[in-house]
């Protein structure tokens, strides 16, 4: 879809953990996130608190301050899940949809209701695509082993927008956290982050959204338009003699990460060769292509044509906000204390009882940095 501008702002890596947060603790999440919305939404407006939602170490810490496990893929679900309730009942100028499981499947109807907010049909199309192609991009195009289980999407009233989803690795019992904000990149598929937080680095990453990654992708284009007989060909060949070479002259041997997908879409690639498209999003976008089709494609494209894709993880820096020893960068104290300087004006600010004001802002104390 030409036109949108897509920021991608950061992922992080979280261990799963079981079970769900007690009613109780969900009430008083509501009652302090509220507070802490409305402040933040009319001191700074529906754009910033979106930017702010889209930055992993803004949301891990407010769903600390507001008194969820940190440590934790649940903050994700629980602090959006409660941030969908709070925007439903109270009119802060931003419509939120999806969530969990069952829920994220219904993003997409949700979206209609837009309609009560004066948009139209063009723009709700708009936001569908949106919800759409990013969930696909994170599921098929970064194949660190994570697929996603949560999906939610964030609208204010002017029409700006941010993405919470997060996907699950049940190999190693991580989950990996996905934000995103429509804010000044302009291609979807060729570095869209402006920064990748995780605690776990795959050694082995097909990373097709990387700029190393941009021949492949002008040769997969190229080859989706050569049609399915060339494409069949070339991963035979791939398969029965090239590849060994290959891996043999870069010093490899046969490794999982260079081995053909058993299964690929030969319809959804026919009708794909049938409209040629001109551009990579194009073969991304359309329905029947998912991650084995991809990696099909990047692996003829990169064994034969010799346009390498990118294997590695797109992780550019640690968890949360840098490393205390300057690796892989140091800790951005300015914008670590505008997040406390926020947050604890909002507290203090807050309209709820005194004990609640008092844990939360203790919650806060133990973020902060000097």
């Amino acid at each position: 879809m030409e036109g949108i501008k897509i920021k991608r702002i950061s992922t992080t890596d979280l261990p799963l953990h079981e079970g769900k947060a007690p009613y109780w603790l969900v009430k008083l999440m509501k009652d302090l996130g509220k507070e802490v919305c409305t402040i933040i939404v009319k001191e700074y407006g529906t754009e910033e608190f979106l930017r702010r939602i889209s930055d992993t170490f803004w949301f891990q810490s407010f769903g600390c301050v507001l008194g969820y496990d940190w440590h934790s893929s649940g903050v994700t679900t629980v602090l959006t899940g409660v941030l969908k309730e709070i925007f439903k009942e109270n009119d802060l100028g931003i419509f939120v949809a999806g969530g969990k499981g069952k829920r994220s499947r219904k993003t997409l109807e949700e979206l209609d209701e837009l309609r009560k907010f004066n948009f139209d049909e063009e723009s709700i199309s708009k936001y569908k695509y949106i919800s759409r192609i990013v969930a696909k991009i994170d599921n098929s195009l970064i194949q660190a082993g994570y697929q996603l289980y949560h999906h939610t999407i964030f609208i204010d009233y002017k029409g700006k927008w941010a993405v919470v989803q997060q996907g699950m690795n049940i190999e190693d019992l991580t989950a990996r956290r996905y934000h995103w904000l429509d804010e000044n990149v302009k291609d979807f598929v060729n570095e869209p982050h402006t920064a990748i937080v995780s605690d776990v680095i795959k050694e082995r990453v097909l990373n097709m959204v990387a700029s190393e990654s941009e021949e492949n992708r002008k040769a997969c284009v190229d080859l989706v338009n050569e049609g399915v007989k060339k494409i069949q060909r070339s991963i035979k060949e791939c398969v029965s003699g090239p590849l060994d070479k290959w891996l043999e002259n870069h010093g490899q041997r046969k490794i999982p990460h260079y081995m053909m997908p058993r299964e690929i879409n030969w319809k959804a690639l026919n009708e794909l060769y049938e409209r040629k498209p001109k551009k990579y999003i194009e073969i991304v976008e359309f329905y029947g292509v998912g991650p084995s089709t991809i990696r099909a494609l990047a692996l003829v494209s990169e064994i034969i044509f010799g346009t390498p894709a990118s294997w590695r993880d797109p992780v550019k820096y640690t968890f949360a906000h840098g490393g205390k020893d300057g690796v892989p960068y140091p800790v951005n104290k300015k914008t670590y204390r505008k997040t406390i300087e926020i947050f604890r004006d909002a507290i203090q600010r807050a309209n709820i009882g005194d004990e609640q004001k008092l844990m939360a802002l203790k919650r806060l104390a133990s973020l902060e940095i000097y």
